[in-house]
């Protein structure tokens, strides 16, 4: 066995048995949360330390432009360093050969963190609680669906056919039945997941036609993110063995709930391993009150960020277990910030606004920087709710463009977040909302052609 395959975690190992590594994934997570890289055939990657890509995979758009985001110097695509996180080497188990896969960090040429990279956006954040003596701890919860294949784009998504040769049914969550519709699925969804070395905690049925949720085990936001960023691509590849897509995207399907990235955060003291949020006789803490009041008044300015697209507005719909406002209260999933039922040692705040088309790296970030500021400047939580928050007034941004002005306003958060990633985000999502407002609608052809 040679050096490199003695460092990798013991999943990787046990999903290797002996056998001999063909072809190596290296990759790095885009704005988008897509996986860009090269595939090399395991001996070059035995002999290479690191390889290059250039920083314009960075600036690029969901739908394969370019934001105007090079800076002073123009387009000139400079190359990054992009080094291997040994740590996250796992299977590739779908492939027909022998791959691992290989989360890579982005360094310029001097040796520093790429600033708009994902990775180290996130890093920076969790950097920034360790000075503090503090540790994040984050679980996410993960909500998709899976629909029909669907090749025109023009055609409106439809959920896939069951095992029972009907197609799924919306209104049946936590239904066993529906989660055995789609059981070859969720096999291989656990095979791959046991594969890779991923703990799930738990598939549900959610309440739309074929929505499904997976909850994660609790632990480090980095670690917890690489996970995520997996599970994406281990799930589309386990959706396309049985003729389905398996999609993220915030909403989907017209009439019904949208799919979320629930986020709950807790954070334990350095020093104790015991969780700030609670005192010693099991008390809410004055860090666990900032903690939410930092949310209340920091994640509108990041909206842009847990909802990145047109279409995540269309999830923040009364009556449909998404958020329309920064209420909190106890086991209240009407509210945008919810305090679970919990032990003390395992008090914990959930973010409910985060879409699950969000980046899992910046989705955390953002969340976890709200909290950040929260904290070390004392901002005090409103009142708990207590009722229907849907009877409220909204105060979250139903739209991209607005969700964009108040991130590009929020210099608190670009200096928690890092000057560049701000620039660089705010260009390239704005690119693609102007490509979107170039685009005419359906519902504008049907209502306008004819009639104004």
């Amino acid at each position: 066995m040679s050096d490199w395959t003695e460092r990798l975690p013991e999943p990787a190992l046990a999903y290797l048995d002996g056998r001999r590594v063909d072809e190596v994934e290296c990759i790095v997570s885009d704005l988008p949360g897509i996986a860009r890289g090269k595939a090399v055939p395991a001996a070059k990657f035995a002999r290479q330390d690191y390889f290059h890509l250039p920083d314009s995979i960075f600036y690029q758009t969901i739908t394969g432009d370019w934001g105007e985001a090079a800076g002073e110097d123009g387009f000139i695509e400079r190359d990054m360093i992009l080094r291997p996180v040994m740590e996250t080497a796992t299977a590739a188990p779908w492939t027909a050969d022998v791959t691992l896969q290989v989360i890579h960090d982005a360094f310029d040429r001097n040796g520093e963190p790429i600033g708009c990279s994902p990775r180290n956006v996130l890093k920076r954040v969790v950097e920034l609680y360790r000075k503090e003596g503090w540790e994040p701890v984050v679980a996410p919860e993960m909500e998709f669906y899976l629909v029909a294949r669907n090749i025109d784009p023009a055609k409106k998504i439809e959920p896939m056919m069951g095992r029972s040769g009907r197609p799924a049914a919306a209104r049946q969550a936590y239904s066993m039945t529906a989660v055995d519709e789609f059981g070859p699925v969720i096999d291989d969804i656990y095979d791959f997941a046991e594969a890779q070395g991923f703990e799930i905690d738990g598939i549900t049925q959610e309440g739309g036609a074929g929505q499904l949720e997976i909850n994660l085990r609790h632990g480090d936001p980095l670690l917890l993110a690489d996970e995520v960023f997996y599970f994406k691509r281990l799930i589309r590849e386990a959706a396309l063995r049985h003729d389905c897509f398996a999609t993220f995207m915030a909403k989907p399907i017209a009439d019904e709930p949208g799919s979320a990235m629930h986020i709950h955060h807790s954070v334990t003291d350095i020093e104790t391993g015991k969780n700030i949020f609670a005192g010693p006789a099991g008390g809410d803490t004055d860090a666990f009150f900032h903690f939410i009041g930092g949310l209340q008044k920091y994640l509108p300015s990041v909206i842009a960020v847990l909802a990145p697209y047109v279409n995540s507005y269309r999830r923040y719909v009364r009556g449909t277990a998404a958020p329309i406002n920064l209420e909190w209260g106890r086991d209240n999933r009407t509210t945008g910030i919810r305090i679970p039922l919990s032990s003390p040692a395992a008090r914990r705040v959930e973010n409910r606004l985060t879409g699950m088309d969000a980046n899992p790296y910046l989705a955390f970030a953002a969340s976890l920087a709200a909290g950040y500021i929260g904290m070390t400047q004392a901002v005090r939580a409103e009142a708990q709710f207590r009722g229907d928050a849907y009877e409220t007034d909204e105060s979250i941004p139903r739209d991209f463009g607005t969700a964009l002005d108040l991130f590009d306003e929020a210099k608190e958060m670009h200096a928690v977040l890092g000057e560049e990633f701000a620039r660089v985000y705010s260009i390239v999502k704005r690119t693609e909302y102007e490509e979107f407002l170039g685009v005419i609608s359906p519902w504008e052809r049907e209502h306008l052609l004819l009639n104004v």
